[in-house]
């Protein structure tokens, strides 16, 4: 199963607020440390915000924070919603099928219980779960630092 670039970029996102908790981050920053394009990121931030899982604060000092604990956002839950429910097949889809195997096809059966235990396996993660203690995942997306003001000395 292959996962959209929407649902990669709201994971990653998720995972710097989570990490960054206790202060308002920027897309531009966000843009940065996950390698993200701010016009990919302006799209996912708007969609997580309508579902809940980000706060967004407009303005001067404006930004983004998880709109509820990182313990109680459930990835199967990101992927479900993000996902909105795309087919993973055409057989799957009601507008677009035009496979003449479906009325026969048992491997639609199938298909249909990999996707559960798929959404199923990520049900047991907690966004917690994937950056608390994860020392390596905070290096990698720890703030740039400004440098220090240098002193000219006369």
């Amino acid at each position: 199963m292959r996962i959209t670039k929407r649902t990669n970029i709201a994971v990653r996102l998720l995972m710097y607020c989570a990490l960054n908790e206790g202060r308002l981050v920027t897309k531009a920053e966000i843009a940065e440390r996950c390698n993200i394009s701010e016009n990919h990121l302006a799209q996912v931030v708007n969609q997580l915000g309508q579902l809940g899982f980000l706060t967004t604060q407009r303005g001067r000092n404006g930004g983004l924070s998880l709109g509820r604990a990182a313990e109680d956002i459930c990835i199967g839950d990101v992927f479900r919603q993000v996902e909105g429910g795309l087919p993973m097949v055409e057989c799957f889809a009601d507008v677009d099928n035009t496979c003449p195997l479906v009325s026969a096809c048992r491997l639609r059966d199938a298909l249909t219980a990999a996707g559960e235990a798929f959404y199923g396996a990520l049900d047991g993660v907690t966004l917690e779960s994937l950056t608390c203690d994860n020392f390596d995942l905070q290096r990698i997306l720890a703030p740039v630092s400004c440098p220090a003001p240098t002193v000219a000395h006369a």
